[in-house]
């Protein structure tokens, strides 16, 4: 018998992002205005809500309109609407500014807020308390629980006090089963719920497979003569060559900017690191100008969806359903995720509410999937649905061209007759070492670009040392034998964090050292690998990053 004690609610929500906090809402609004008491709970596995929040973040408040109309008058923080939307094209020394006009007009940022989107979540998740919604930050959800018929009903959080070697400390507590008669699975891009849950019902037999990128961040506070509130200028082109990637720039609030750099993790080459490819970007004539005076202030990291409509799964399964980035519903050409996120997690909520009436539990929630597919996140993810396979099998220069015009066809109502496919996974794009030329990344310069140890220590990451390793290995030799001898052991390169090291080979005794205390759950190496042998689990909760305001 379990030694666990649960709680039970109509709805039970793993993760604290838009699409968790936003369905959370939305059942509340729904069973208030109905008169119904309605129980619901969001489970996020940060220290507190926004702490694992990463995001550029530029939002289309087109969701929140609906979801809370006069969200301007109740103290929101999206006070920086974008004034000045700028593209460029980098060469080493300059820059090609892209005009306007060569994008369909749905491309623009008008009407769109820069904002912080840990703390959009802080102030979701304070209307969604203030509706009755129980909150629980520092709880991970480790398991998925099922009743006797295999319908999902519930998560069970981790178990707290358990030392690196498995035995129970002084301070065990078992984990909290939490039963709910539906359980949305909200947990952002490859989450390791959702990945199990994809597997056990096959929900992705009907897709393309999943693509991702990974996001760096930093935010710089800036000389206040630089400083242009609103301002968004995103970039392609250097130092990416043999890659597809970009980077971004938002002037935000308090003389700010949140800059960053987003790698596809469909590259080739090994001995590619999206972090230094970052720094490296930081020290173009055009990025530098901006930074110079001022002063770095946090850094992050976090997987991207960019499959786009071809890699959504089947949302739905008996008892459950996934909502947001756990479904994938970013939109890679606008560069836009949250929008799409918490529209969705209020129409699973809706469809949700309606069982409940009807006194159901635990079946499937087939209105959700219809509704989404008759709603403007459908359309807005079929318009864009050919960019980035473009971009990814025609590389950055006639990728681009010809996205934009399968763009402009589409909102001419012209249409190209097609839907072009992801064939292959980020791990299996990965070619040999041998294959491939070695990069040489220049040194940091501790004033504009950074080492990874750094930068790690202002994300506020903090991991209990002494508990299992959440980053598993499926089989130990692997690493050496596989990873290390083909492809240079790529690990060390594609984790943003120094997580991966292979250490004792000057002495002929190669090994991978995992410090997972430095790890930021971004997921790349759950993604990157390309053996699949790391998989990605939850530490205990409250572990990770803290991040103030990303």
């Amino acid at each position: 018998m379990s030694d666990r004690e649960s709680m039970e609610y109509d709805v039970v929500i793993v993760g604290g992002g838009p699409a968790g906090l936003s369905a959370a809402i939305r059942l509340k609004q729904l069973a208030e205005a109905e008169g119904r008491e309605l129980s619901v709970c969001v489970l996020e596995k940060g220290s507190e809500i926004g702490a694992h929040i990463l995001s550029g973040a530029v939002v289309d408040p087109i969701a929140l309109d609906e979801l809370i109309p006069n969200w301007k008058e109740l103290d929101s923080p999206m006070t920086v609407p974008v004034t000045d939307n700028q593209h460029w094209v980098l060469s080493k020394a300059g820059k090609w500014e892209m005009p306007h006009l060569m994008m369909p007009p749905f491309m623009n940022n008008k009407g769109t807020y820069t904002v912080s989107l840990g703390n959009l979540c802080r102030w979701l998740a304070s209307q969604a308390e203030n509706l009755g919604v129980e909150i629980f930050p520092g709880f991970a959800a480790a398991e998925v629980l099922f009743d006797e018929d295999g319908a999902v009903k519930g998560v069970a959080t981790g178990d707290m006090g358990i030392s690196r070697t498995g035995e129970h400390k002084g301070d065990y507590q078992p984990g909290m089963e939490l039963h709910g008669k539906y359980t949305f699975f909200a947990e952002g891009a490859r989450g390791h719920l959702t990945k199990e849950l994809k597997r056990l019902f096959d929900l992705e037999r009907d897709c393309d497979p999943q693509v991702y990128g990974i996001g760096l961040k930093e935010l710089w506070d800036i000389d206040p003569a630089k400083h242009v509130p609103g301002r968004v200028i995103h970039t392609q082109g250097w130092p990416l060559d043999d890659a597809w990637g970009g980077g971004f720039l938002y002037h935000q609030a308090n003389n700010q900017v949140a800059l960053g750099f987003v790698v596809a993790l469909d590259y080739k080459n090994p001995w590619l690191s999206p972090f230094e490819e970052f720094q490296r970007w930081k020290q173009h004539p055009e990025i530098k100008a901006i930074l110079e005076g001022g002063r770095r202030v946090s850094y992050g990291a976090r997987a991207i969806n960019e499959g786009g409509w071809q890699s959504v799964p089947k949302l739905i399964f008996p008892g459950g359903a996934l909502i947001g980035c756990s479904a994938g519903f970013v939109n890679v050409p606008r560069i836009k995720g949250s929008h799409t996120a918490m529209k969705s997690g209020m129409l699973a909520a809706e469809a949700a509410f309606d069982a409940l009436k009807a006194d159901r539990k635990q079946d499937e929630l087939a209105s959700y999937p219809d509704a989404l597919n008759a709603s403007w996140v459908a359309k807005e993810l079929k318009m864009v649905r050919n960019a980035e396979p473009a971009v990814a099998k025609s590389g950055g220069t006639v990728g681009t061209l010809v996205s934009g015009l399968d763009l402009w066809m589409r909102y001419l109502k012209i249409g190209l007759p097609l839907t072009l496919k992801h064939k292959h996974t980020d791990a299996e794009s990965l070619w040999k070492a041998n294959q491939c030329r070695k990069i040489d990344y220049p040194k940091p310069d501790g004033v504009i670009s950074f080492d990874r140890l750094s930068s790690v220590f202002i994300s506020g990451v903090n991991h209990e040392e002494d508990q299992p390793v959440h980053l598993t290995l499926k089989n130990a030799s692997v690493p050496i034998e596989v990873n290390l001898k083909e492809f240079e052991a790529p690990e060390q390169r594609y984790c943003p964090a120094g997580v991966y090291e292979i250490v004792g080979r000057d002495e002929g005794d190669p090994r991978l050292q995992i410090n997972a205390q430095n790890c930021v759950h971004c997921k790349t190496c759950d993604i990157k690998d390309p053996t699949q042998n790391i998989n990605w689990v939850v530490p205990e909760g409250g572990g990770g990053p803290n991040y103030p305001n990303m």
